[in-house]
């Protein structure tokens, strides 16, 4: 494999290589949430493991609004192949009829963020139970139908083929090699990102994204002939929190019943039973679009509306509250069906955190941590 710089990689790839689909672009996309999505990955300074199938849920997400069975959008040009007419993205029956099957299962909503919605809602088994099996079925398909699909883009990356990245590998047959993203199995097939280049990722997070959403306007508008500034709002859709946090509330008032104090963590207001509150978003849905328990934290209703709203605290804010958070984390675990949760997905999320008696403390270090990598790399409004 031939070596390039790091900081040339990504630029090279965008402006310079060779496109017929989106699919370069998406493939630097996704690493570069990825990236964000597990902060905590850098501390080992070694390769990353990434599953296919977890770059394909953010494609997935990204292809959500381009799939609409009613006006679909095109991402290529489609051609003809052994006597037959091609599609131009090659999972695109699969990902409409998972499009089709979520619209039906939520009463014909639509929303062109919707993708990044259910690959978050349904990254925990135990939510599934909330949906038909055919929705499963059909996000089974498209994630093995995108997965296939992404072998092209990573292997023509760059200047000829595997002149970027290695040709992905089981993650058995590597992981002497390369640290993992949480949640990844012996079994998956991943496309291993050298340290450097992750690192470089992390640095230039916010100019990775914002090229890649300009320079996948100006492909789509060239080969759909739709308005790029169209695109751009299809592109950059974020979604709303349209689940209820039914139980969540539910069982947190079993604990305030019980005599349990949760204190906000950016006000210090206390909460006992009968106290208004509300369940707020550590980080903000539109921001970072996951109901995740570790995300999940009683707060101060009126401080939530007005002054939080879709904003990140302050690194002074995030030392006064990781003490807050802490103490939530534990009384979260003080319920035993809050205390599975809370374990899953953390598991899911963070690399380093371990389910022993330091979990609370660890966990509450690497939510702030979160907090603050997403705040200073993609240069949010803070309060």
């Amino acid at each position: 494999m031939t070596v390039i710089a790091p900081d040339k990689v990504i630029s090279t790839i965008l402006k310079h290589d060779s496109k017929v689909t989106s699919y370069k672009i998406a493939l630097l996309r996704a690493i570069n949430d990825v990236v964000l999505t597990y902060p905590d990955l850098r501390t080992y300074e070694a390769p990353v493991a990434v599953p296919l199938k977890l770059l394909a849920k953010f494609w997935v997400a990204y292809y959500w609004p381009f799939v609409d069975f009613v006006m679909p959008i095109q991402q290529g040009q489609q051609v003809k192949r052994d006597g037959k007419v091609r599609n131009d993205i090659a999972f695109r029956p699969a990902l409409t009829e998972l499009r089709r099957q979520w619209e039906q299962a939520v009463g014909g909503l639509k929303n062109p963020a919707d993708g990044f919605f259910l690959i978050n809602e349904l990254k925990s088994t135990r939510k599934w139970q909330n949906y038909p099996d055919s929705l499963e079925k059909a996000l089974s398909q498209a994630v093995s139908a995108i997965s296939h699909t992404l072998e092209m883009p990573i292997r023509y990356a760059g200047l000829g083929e595997w002149s970027v990245f290695d040709k992905p590998q089981s993650c058995s047959t590597i992981s002497d090699k390369a640290v993992s993203v949480p949640g990844t199995e012996e079994r998956d097939r991943c496309l291993v990102i050298p340290f450097d280049l992750w690192n470089t990722f992390r640095q230039m997070s916010l100019w990775v994204e914002a090229l890649c959403i300009h320079e996948w306007c100006l492909f789509t508008e060239r080969v759909a002939n739709i308005n790029r500034g169209a695109i751009y709002s299809l592109l950059t859709a974020r979604p709303n929190n349209r689940r209820p946090l039914t139980w969540e509330r539910n069982q947190v008032d079993i604990l305030l019943m019980e005599g349990a104090e949760f204190t906000c963590p950016w006000t210090e207001r206390r909460f006992t039973q009968g106290v208004a509150y509300d369940l707020d978003h550590v980080l903000p849905i539109a921001v970072y679009p996951t109901n995740e328990l570790w995300n999940l934290v009683p707060s101060d209703p009126s401080f939530n509306s007005h002054q939080k709203r879709d904003r990140l605290p302050t690194s002074e804010r995030l030392a006064i509250a990781q003490p807050h958070l802490e103490k939530t984390y534990e009384k979260y675990g003080s319920s035993s069906a809050l205390d599975t949760v809370l374990k899953e997905d953390a598991a899911l999320r963070f690399a380093r955190v371990q389910s022993d008696w330091t979990f609370s403390l660890e966990l509450a270090g690497a939510v702030v941590d979160l907090v603050e990598e997403v705040a200073e790399l993609r240069n949010l409004a803070r309060f």
